[in-house]
C-alpha cells in the first residue's frame, strides 16, 4: 500500500470550504493516499492585515509539500489588495497554466457535443504582473510585461504537451498586429521553437477572431497556447461552452511545485446553501492526483464522476430539463460519486490514462533562457510623459521644440498614442497626459521608419533639467533603443 503523500490544502471562500469538505470525501472514499495539511487563505487572511492573502508560516507548508489544493478566495475590493491566486503563481514560479475542456454529451446539456480543447495559458507574466500608477488626474497606466525567457518557457511547454498527450495541433493566439512588441515577441517565439516540432501542425490567430472561432466552432481546435490575459479569458469561454463553468478544473505547473483548483471563484452569493457544483475542484483533484502518481485512483474517481453525470444527477449550474433526472446538492452530488466508484460510464468515453496524467513541468532541452550573444543596445531617443492641463497640442510643441539643446529636437507628441503634433487634427480628444518623444537632430525620416542616432544620456538628463527649469510636470520618462541596429520601440499612431 502506497504511503501517503503530504499535501497542503486551502478550503478558500465563499462556497470554496463546502466544495473542498466534498471533495475530500471523495478522495477518501476513492482510497487516495493523501494526508493534507490546512492553511488559511483569502478575505480572512486580507482582513487581518497580510495584503497577500497568505499567512507566512503558510509558505513553510507549501514549500515542504510542493503541492496545493486550493479551494476558491476572495480577494477584497479596494485597499491594495493583491490577488492571492497571481501571487501563488508567481512566488512558486507557476508558469503553465492547463485548462482541459471536455464535452460531456449527452450527459449534460451542450451545443458543442464535439468539444476537446486545452487551453495553456502563460502564467507569470503580461498585464498580470499588476504594475499600475495613476500618472495624471484623467490617466491611469498599466504595464504589460513580457519576456523572452518567460515566451519560452510556456511555448515549449505547450508544444512537449502535445507530444506527450498525442494532441495533434496547436494553435498560438495573440494580438500582436497591434501590440507588435510585446504580443509579437510571443508570435515570434511560437515560429521559432515550432521548427523543433514538425510532428505537431502548427497556426496562429488574432486572439480576436480566433476567440470568435473557438466560441463558435471548437471542434476545429486540439490546444491553444497564449498569453496571462487571453488565457484566462478564454479557458473560461471554453468551459462554458462544455455546459459550465463549474465543471473545470485546471493545473498550475512549474519546475518545482503544482497548484490544482476549480477554475471558477468563490460565488459568495450562493455560499452555505449547499447548491454550489464540486465538480470544477474535484476534476482539479484528478489532476493532482495524476500529478502525484496515482493514476488508478485518478481514473476511478474520473469514470465514476462521469457516470454520475450520465445517470442525470446534476447540480443546479448544469441542471436541465432535457438532459438531468434530478437537481442534487453540493453533498448529494458527492455521495453519488462515491456511490459509483469503481463503476464505468456508458455513453461517455472514459478519459485516456495519458490525459489523467498530468501535465507535469516536462524535461526540457530548452533554447538557452541565459548566457545568450550579448545584444548591442544603443539610446537614440527618449519619451517623456507630461502632465499639461491645456488642450491643444499646437501650443505645447513650440514650447517644448524652445527647451531642446542643439543635439535633440521634438519629434511629436502623443495623447493616448495618436500624434496630435504636429500636423495633428482638431477632432482628436486630448486628456492631460501627453508622450512627447524627442530624438537626436539628425535623425531622418526613411520611406517606412525612421533612422536613429545615437543619443548622449546626458541629453536625457539636460533635457529633464530644462524641463523642470520652465515648470514642466514630467510623470516618468521612456529610453528609445535600438537592439542590434533594429528598433525597440512601438511608433506613434499617425507617425
Amino acid at each position: 500500500m502506497q504511503s501517503p503523500i503530504p499535501i497542503t490544502v486551502a478550503t478558500g471562500d465563499g462556497i470554496g470550504p463546502e466544495i473542498m469538505t466534498q471533495t475530500l470525501r471523495v478522495l477518501e472514499a476513492a482510497g487516495a493516499a493523501l494526508q493534507p495539511e490546512f492553511i488559511d487563505v483569502g478575505e480572512q487572511v486580507y482582513r487581518a492585515g497580510h495584503s497577500s492573502g497568505i499567512h507566512p508560516a503558510a509558505w513553510e507548508s507549501l514549500r515542504r509539500t510542493r503541492v496545493l489544493l486550493k479551494a476558491p478566495i476572495t480577494t477584497p475590493l479596494g485597499g491594495g489588495y493583491k490577488s492571492l491566486n497571481v501571487t501563488l503563481r508567481k512566488t512558486l514560479g507557476l508558469y503553465a497554466n492547463v485548462r482541459p475542456c471536455r464535452s460531456l454529451h449527452p450527459a449534460v446539456a451542450t451545443r458543442h457535443p464535439k468539444l476537446d480543447v486545452v487551453i495553456i495559458r502563460e502564467n507569470e507574466e503580461d498585464l498580470y504582473a499588476g504594475i499600475e500608477h495613476q500618472q495624471t488626474p484623467d490617466v491611469v497606466q498599466c504595464l504589460k510585461l513580457v519576456s523572452r525567457p518567460g515566451c519560452e518557457k510556456i511555448v515549449r511547454y505547450a508544444f512537449e504537451y502535445c507530444r506527450q498527450h498525442g494532441r495533434r495541433r496547436l494553435t498560438c493566439m495573440t494580438k500582436d498586429n497591434i501590440m507588435k512588441l510585446t504580443d509579437g515577441l510571443f508570435h515570434r517565439v511560437f515560429e521559432e521553437i515550432g521548427q523543433e516540432y514538425p510532428e505537431v501542425e502548427q497556426d496562429h490567430q488574432i486572439i480576436d477572431i480566433g476567440t470568435a472561432r473557438l466560441a463558435d466552432t471548437p471542434e476545429r481546435y486540439d490546444v491553444v497556447v497564449t498569453m496571462n490575459l487571453y488565457g484566462d479569458i478564454l479557458s473560461d469561454v471554453v468551459a462554458q461552452l462544455t455546459g459550465s463553468v463549474g465543471l473545470a478544473g485546471s493545473a498550475n505547473i512549474g519546475d518545482s511545485g503544482a497548484l490544482f483548483e476549480a477554475i471558477h471563484g468563490s460565488a459568495p452569493d450562493i455560499a452555505g446553501r449547499n447548491v454550489a457544483n464540486p465538480s470544477g475542484l474535484l476534476q482539479a483533484a484528478v489532476l493532482m492526483l495524476g500529478h502525484l502518481g496515482q493514476h488508478d485512483i485518478a481514473a476511478r474517481i474520473h469514470n465514476a464522476w462521469l457516470r454520475t453525470l450520465e445517470d442525470g444527477l446534476h447540480p443546479a449550474d448544469i441542471f436541465h430539463p432535457e438532459t438531468s433526472q434530478r437537481k442534487v446538492s453540493t453533498a448529494e452530488f458527492a455521495d453519488a460519486v462515491i456511490a459509483r466508484l469503481g463503476q464505468e460510464p456508458q455513453q461517455l468515453a472514459a478519459v485516456p490514462v495519458r490525459e489523467i496524467e498530468a501535465p507535469k513541468a516536462p524535461v526540457l532541452s530548452p533554447v538557452p533562457l541565459y548566457g545568450k550573444a550579448p545584444v548591442r543596445q544603443q539610446l537614440v531617443g527618449m519619451d517623456i510623459f507630461l502632465r499639461w492641463d491645456g488642450k491643444q497640442a499646437a501650443k505645447l510643441g513650440p514650447q517644448l521644440e524652445r527647451l531642446t539643446g542643439s543635439r535633440t529636437k521634438l519629434k511629436l507628441i502623443t495623447n493616448r498614442g495618436v500624434k496630435v503634433y504636429p500636423d495633428g487634427h482638431p477632432e482628436t480628444f486630448c486628456t492631460d497626459h501627453w508622450r512627447c518623444r524627442f530624438v537626436a537632430t539628425d535623425a531622418l525620416v526613411g520611406s517606412s521608419q525612421l533612422e536613429f542616432t545615437p543619443v548622449p544620456y546626458l541629453d536625457v538628463l539636460f533635457l529633464l533639467h530644462r524641463l523642470a527649469d520652465f515648470n514642466f510636470y514630467v510623470i516618468k520618462t521612456e529610453h528609445l533603443y535600438l537592439m542590434d541596429g533594429r528598433r525597440a520601440f512601438s511608433l506613434g499612431q499617425g507617425e
